[in-house]
């Protein structure tokens, strides 16, 4: 008889429990880099449960219920409450500069350089992120929920799907840096290699040399180091 092993409750720490409560928008109007961040700080008392205005009022009264909190007005220092918008672009203004889909955190334009982009609504969460970065002042912020604001204005089942769409940015942007990475140092290890191959007849060339090797072995270790590598001593 095969025994399975019996799964282990996930217990999931303050900040988990509290970005669970969050619009995941990612707008960074409460201050931070994200909702995960502002989630972090408000399980370390660093932040107020009041500094998500996508959230709204009943953003704040289901943060202040989880944490046996009264429940007090946004910070008008982070916004005020607002039916939510979408980003549109006027694609005959658009040049195709890329810099709008680097500002979206969940992937929600689509584009490529020199190419008209596009916006897709469904999954903009109306963070305003791309606004500031377009170079032609392009994009404009529509409100699509009438008079519906905060959580009215904003599903769970959005939230979650935006979430997801952010991490899954965030691991490909990782994913992309270390591949670059290590591009980067494959090219320096070649170059490395041709530069000790390199005759050197007179003192002056053997200075030089020995300054290259040493700029290209500095580079190299920095990239091993960034990648996670451990240090190396010969080069």
């Amino acid at each position: 008889m095969v025994v399975l092993p019996i799964p282990h409750p996930v217990t999931k720490s303050l900040a988990d429990q509290l970005e669970d409560l969050l619009p995941q928008t990612q707008c960074t109007k409460c201050g931070y880099a994200g909702c995960r961040p502002y989630a972090e700080a408000i399980a370390a008392g660093e932040a107020g449960i009041n500094q998500c205005p996508p959230g709204g009022i009943e953003g704040v009264a289901r943060l202040a219920s989880f944490l046996h909190r009264a429940v007090i007005p946004i910070n008008p220092a982070n916004g005020a409450e607002r039916p939510r918008p979408v980003a549109f672009i006027d694609e005959a203004l658009c040049i195709g500069c890329t810099l709008c889909i680097q500002a979206c955190p969940v992937d929600a334009i689509l584009g490529a350089t020199k190419q008209m982009h596009t916006i897709l609504p469904s999954l903009c969460t109306g963070c305003d992120l791309c606004v500031a970065p377009c170079p032609v002042d392009c994009i404009s912020m529509m409100p699509v929920t009438g008079e519906r604001t905060g959580w009215a204005a904003w599903s769970q089942q959005q939230a979650d799907a935006a979430r997801s769409r952010h991490d899954f940015r965030a691991l490909r942007l990782q994913r992309e840096r270390a591949e670059n990475d290590a591009r980067l140092a494959a090219k320096a290890a070649e170059k490395l290699k041709a530069v000790t191959l390199e005759a050197a007849n007179t003192p002056e060339e053997l200075a030089e040399k020995e300054r290259k090797r040493a700029i290209i072995a500095a580079a190299l270790e920095r990239a091993r180091i960034k990648a996670g590598e451990p240090k190396t001593t010969d080069q």
